[in-house]
């Protein structure tokens, strides 16, 4: 089987299980953000990091494949597909409470940074940030139903990434650098 079909070669593609539509459509660009934030946490699992995140990363990856499939499928119900939950957003509340507890509290704003491993989490929360808008988009303005679990899902992870960016200083012995306003 070719990987190229050569059907989206006029700027559409195909939701699953539904009908064809245009690149720029607000739930290409959700799902299409989520996928990009799961590659963004493949190139942070290619760092090297405690295993307390490594293990959270892994899980949340086919997360975001449970994520990406329902955004692009018009009637998940119908389809019986793997739903994140409400279980999945108290996985994450209990691994951000198990990765700050050896952190010093916030007293300022910090800038992304410190490790590799660190900066790239940043990037992946960043990412985050911006697949949690576009799937509050495309629940708005496309009237489309979206599942709340997703973008509770989402925020929680944008959560967790910022505080396993710390963690990961943390970890390697790198202070966090705060933000100085000039």
């Amino acid at each position: 089987m070719k990987i190229y079909t050569r059907t989206g070669d006029e700027g559409e593609t195909g939701l699953f299980g539904g009908p064809r539509v245009r690149k720029d459509n607000a739930r290409i660009e959700a799902y299409g953000t989520v996928d990009e934030l799961n590659a963004f946490l493949g190139l942070a699992r290619c760092e090297t990091l405690p295993p307390l995140i490594e293990h959270v990363l892994e899980q949340v990856q086919a997360d975001l494949f449970s994520v990406g499939a329902e955004l692009a499928t018009p009637e998940p119900q119908k389809l019986n597909m793997p739903l994140v939950g409400d279980a999945d957003v108290t996985q994450l509340e209990l691994a951000i409470d198990a990765l700050e507890e050896p952190l010093q509290p916030l007293r300022n704003f910090i800038l992304p940074g410190g490790t590799k491993a660190a900066a790239t989490l940043h990037v992946a929360r960043g990412v985050c940030r911006r697949a949690e808008r576009w799937v509050v988009h495309l629940g708005a303005a496309e009237q489309v139903e979206i599942s709340p679990w997703i973008i509770r899902y989402l925020n929680r992870l944008s959560d967790y990434l910022f505080v396993a960016a710390r963690y990961a200083n943390y970890s390697a012995s790198v202070a966090d650098v705060p933000w100085q306003h000039r």
